[in-house]
């Protein structure tokens, strides 16, 4: 079974370097709100271009976790229905750089590699409902591609956090995360999550990196569910994620977050072709009616 695995997961490594063109039906694809339940937001990205400005703004240099890149809305554009966030190999010089800081952020004095980071703040905030967003991600070596949400009040990890989709390495193998985050005591992160090795798909679908996937949060007031093509991964038992405060993170309002991260727990991408892609064809919200 391990020699199985490690054939499917070179196999994936392959495909995700020759990625095909998207083949959909996209009249086939119009959203259908679930039975009980009315659209209130979508993003169709049926304009080419940049996303979409009522709508997604960016995140700018470098950001979190000591991630390798340096994020620019250069990096992301909507070409035939399909949001693609590009994670390039270029050298950016730090705007910020100051060698005598501490903080990581400041003190290096270039990125080597460049993608993009788009989100709804102060534009488009749910709270509970469906979440659906089909996407195709990318799993070469140093890729962390994501779908995630923050709540608007307070600082992370008090805000709470909702990773409908997370890929990235765990123990050196290549992992789908679906998780829930909020303040634990002296405002450290609390975790509730899933890690889904990436073989239990390729087992299923050896040809899974090559095609669109929609990954769903259903949240109510009780709990947040999260599906991988109607796959339960995990389920979050809201009336265990009150911060010290009192305060639960997930009855306030959360906006929606698309990034494709380079390093880190992505791994090391030297060896990695680039330009990697990162695709997300709809993101779409329902609420009860």
């Amino acid at each position: 079974m391990k020699v199985k695995w490690i054939l499917l997961l070179i196999s994936a490594g392959l495909m995700a370097c020759s990625r095909g063109p998207l083949v959909r039906d996209h009249q086939s694809t119009l959203p259908v709100a679930p039975e009980g339940y009315k659209l209130v937001w979508h993003d169709e990205f049926d304009k080419d271009g940049k996303p979409d400005s009522a709508n997604w703004s960016y995140e700018h240099g470098l950001v979190r976790n000591h991630e390798l890149q340096w994020y620019q809305q250069q990096n992301a554009t909507v070409t035939d229905g399909v949001l693609v966030i590009e994670g390039k190999r270029e050298k950016v010089r730090n705007t910020m750089y100051d060698p005598s800081s501490q903080d990581w952020r400041k003190n290096t004095a270039f990125a080597a590699y460049t993608s993009a980071s788009i989100n709804t703040r102060k534009k488009q905030a749910f709270q509970y409902g469906i979440v659906e967003v089909s996407a195709r991600i990318d799993t070469a070596m140093g890729m962390w591609p994501a779908i995630w949400t923050l709540g608007e009040s307070k600082g992370w990890p008090a805000n709470g956090e909702i990773d409908i989709m997370e890929f990235y390495r765990v123990q050196h193998e290549p992992t789908i995360l679906a998780n829930a985050a909020w303040a634990h005591q002296n405002l450290r992160a609390a975790w509730d999550e899933r890690k889904v090795p990436l073989s239990h798909f390729l087992e299923k679908d050896p040809a899974w990196p090559e095609k669109f996937h929609i990954w769903k949060m259903d949240w109510t007031e009780q709990y947040i569910r999260l599906y991988l093509d109607d796959e339960l991964l995990n389920e979050v038992d809201l009336n265990l994620t009150r911060n010290p405060d009192g305060f639960n993170p997930f009855h306030q309002p959360h906006y929606i977050l698309l990034n494709l991260a380079i390093g880190s727990n992505g791994g090391d991408p030297a060896a990695t072709v680039f330009p990697r892609k990162y695709e997300v064809d709809y993101v779409r919200v329902y609420q009860k009616k």
